[in-house]
């Protein structure tokens, strides 16, 4: 038995305890058993290693071979990326199902399974963007690839190489063949990169800019920032897999990273479904070309599921570092924490609360703390990564570990409510639960509205002050409330109502941009403004919200955008001229 390898003590579901692996280190990559398993060294105790396997491991016995790598867990980057669907180990999951051109005919992946994850046969024309005798450092551009329709592949100098360029070859090449020599030494357009390492930047840069989303309860009342992070939890039935598919069709972004950590199969089926239907507005073609899809559903090996994050985090920095936008949406970070708590149960770990490790909370801030806009090695591109992460607290309960240490990491919360989606209303974000801590009023100021943040502020008091009479009306009635009173209620319904409701099916309303937003909440203001006044002035509220123009300002999500703002002035007269008539 060589250095290299050893054989297997102990057998615990996915973890495996090896002997032998004198010349093993922490997060090697071994191969168990006579299917060659994947598995990662954990945890070093004294001549044993502690192995988590990413497979099935029913059927291995003790002593079984482990063959230790010598490298970490990698991920292959290069072309090809985009439009692929992967499972947690970047294994991808179309070729799987097929063998010698038939399918497996099998419900589940087979283990030991090595396929490369991005295809070698296919060729790439590759574009040039140095010379023989340029001196180029890590980061710098070499030359581009038309990975897709709407997306150049960028083919950057590796991040720990740099030197002077001795030849180029371009046209077309495979991803494994060298299409530029540095120092005279290849380099490919395809490398490994370790899932739990960073990738190094330059520099970072301040989260002064928002990521647009076009959803109104998001962009007007809780921003999320460029290279930000977001928690979005909710119960059963809130919406959470139709908000993620409204922010991957329409947010700002470049490129967009889907990690389906532990979902159900059916749910994750129909995401693997949906997502390839999806058309992408930017371009009219689908949003696939400029999507990757991670796909762990909860029967999968529990050990893939905890590395599914870091998969997904390290090709979204790759993207990043070539100067994109790049949004991550992972659901869920609560079945990421379970097949923690599964580990380390294995492991005989002292358990924390509810039975999670007591490093949760240091994992999930790794995660999120891989977020960031960032500028990037090697040249003046600036690149992101805007994280979501999904939680599904048991019951709806955000008091429960996984929602309250996201909440405290992320910088924003969109807190999803069961009583608003019973009710209908979607997006099912809870105005006085959400919560942004990104300032981006003076943004917001530059190139929306100077005003931005004085209308936003006015619809969230507008909208706590609806909510305390809410109560009042609940237990006593609307009679209670003063004619002033009575206003506030009606138009904080109209601004719940009007506003922050909004289709993900309508081919209008589905997407709203900042100058509608801006429209929409200046004009309900303004009738909040009229209305106090002539009321103040004798008007009875019932009369004043029956008035035709009222079934108008309703009508506003269905503007045009090139309408909005002839629009917005003629009912804007037309609100001041029938509230004065009154």
């Amino acid at each position: 038995m060589s250095a290299t390898s050893g054989s297997t003590v102990r057998v615990a579901g996915p973890v495996v305890v090896a002997t032998g692996l004198d010349e093993a280190r922490l997060y090697s990559l071994v191969r168990v058993g006579k299917r060659r398993l994947i598995g990662e060294v954990i945890r070093l105790d004294g001549e044993d290693a502690v192995i988590q396997v990413y497979e099935e491991t029913s059927g291995l016995q003790t002593g079984s071979v482990v063959e230790d790598t010598g490298v970490p867990l990698q991920v292959e980057l290069g072309p090809g990326l985009l439009g692929q669907v992967f499972d947690g180990i970047q294994r991808p999951l179309p070729p799987l199902a097929i063998k010698d051109g038939r399918p497996f005919g099998e419900p589940f992946i087979r283990r030991g399974v090595e396929i490369p994850a991005l295809p070698r046969d296919r060729r790439w024309d590759f574009a040039p963007a140095v010379a023989v005798g340029d001196i180029v450092e890590p980061g710098a551009l070499l030359g581009t690839v038309p990975e897709t329709a709407i997306l150049e592949h960028r083919i950057l100098v590796p991040p720990r190489m740099r030197g002077t360029v001795t030849q180029v070859q371009a046209g077309e090449a495979t991803i494994d063949q060298p299409v530029v020599w540095i120092d005279d030494q290849p380099v490919p357009m395809m490398r490994r990169w370790p899932v739990r390492e960073r990738r190094p930047i330059a520099r970072r840069l301040d989260p002064d800019q928002p990521l647009i989303t076009g959803q109104r309860v998001i962009d007007t009342l809780f921003p999320v920032a460029r290279g930000g992070t977001t928690t979005i939890p909710g119960g059963f039935g809130t919406g959470k897999t139709v908000q993620e598919q409204s922010l991957a069709r329409w947010a700002a972004a470049d490129v967009i990273v889907y990690i389906g950590c532990g979902e159900r199969g059916n749910e994750l089926t129909d995401v693997l479904k949906e997502f390839p239907e999806l058309s992408d507005p930017r371009t009219g073609g689908p949003l696939m070309e400029r999507t990757i899809l991670i796909a762990n559903t909860s029967n999968m090996p529990v050990a893939a599921r905890e590395a599914s994050i870091y998969t997904g985090m390290t090709i979204a920095e790759y993207y990043r570092d070539q100067g994109y936008d790049v949004l991550v949406l992972a659901d869920s970070t609560s079945r990421w924490a379970e097949a923690l708590r599964e580990v380390s149960g294995r492991l005989e770990e002292m358990p924390g609360e509810e039975g999670f490790p007591a490093y949760l909370p240091s994992r999930l801030a790794e995660f999120y703390e891989r977020a960031g806009a960032v500028r990037c090695l090697g040249g003046d591109r600036e690149g992101s990564v805007t994280v979501v992460g999904a939680v599904s607290p048991p019951g709806a309960d955000f008091s429960e570990p996984v929602t309250q240490y996201s909440m405290r990491l992320a910088g924003v919360f969109w807190a999803l409510d069961t009583d608003l989606a019973r009710r209908r209303h979607f997006p099912a974000i809870h105005w006085t639960r959400s919560f942004t801590l990104y300032d981006l009023g003076a943004w917001f100021g530059q190139h929306v509205a100077i005003d931005w943040e004085r209308q936003r502020r006015w619809a969230l008091e507008l909208l706590q002050q609806e909510e305390q009479l809410q109560s009042v009306v609940q237990l006593m009635g609307a009679d209670v409330l003063a004619p002033t009173e009575r206003i506030v209620f009606l138009i904080g319904r109209m601004l719940r109502e009007d506003f922050l409701q909004q289709s993900a099916f309508d081919v209008v309303d589905a997407c709203c941009s900042l100058d509608k937003q801006y429209e929409m909440m200046r004009i309900i203001r303004l009738a909040h403004e009229t209305t106090q006044r002539a009321v103040q002035e004798g008007a009875e509220p019932d009369l004043l919200m029956s008035l035709p123009v009222f079934a108008d300002v309703a009508r506003m999500r269905n503007w045009p955008p090139e309408e909005v703002a002839a629009r917005a002035r003629e009912l804007e007269t037309r609100l001041i001229e029938e509230v004065e008539a009154v």
